[in-house]
């Protein structure tokens, strides 16, 4: 809110440049607001994902919470109205690989009733495989 009030006084003060800095900084804040939030949904993705391999099983709950997962990202993903999308498909399989981690870690507390810790349950799935099939739900298609 800081930076409206700013903004609008750089504007009135005719300090196009000062304004134009404030709009880049208000575009940047909003693009990480939907990075953080397509990551949050992505965490959940690859805890299904990684709880349907460590168990090799699903459970319809863990299926429609990968099929939200997929759909919030994809509509977070989405620029309105610029048209497009916030994270290229290379940005968006790097937001799943920084991601991974603590969907181990939060796994690790669900898999088999939480009896494996996070490194003994990583080295009981594949990794690549769990972020493939999570970049195939959610890559933009054109």
């Amino acid at each position: 809110m800081e930076e409206l009030l700013t903004l609008k006084e750089r504007l009135l003060c005719g300090d196009i440049s000062g304004a134009l800095v404030i709009v880049e900084e208000l575009e940047e804040m909003s693009r990480d607001d939907k990075i953080n939030n397509i990551r949050s949904y992505a965490i959940i993705l690859l805890l299904h994902l990684i709880k349907q391999q460590a168990e090799n099983r699903t459970t319809r709950s863990w299926d429609v919470s990968i099929r939200n997962s997929a759909l919030e990202i994809n509509s977070k993903n989405k620029r309105r109205q610029a048209g497009g999308y916030y994270l290229k498909p290379e940005e968006l399989r790097e937001t799943l690989a920084e991601a991974y981690p603590q969907a181990i870690n939060r796994a690790s507390l669900e898999v088999a009733e939480g009896i494996y810790d996070a490194d003994t349950l990583e080295t009981l799935v594949n990794r690549e495989e769990i972020i493939e099939k999570a970049f195939a739900l959610i890559a933009p298609r054109s």
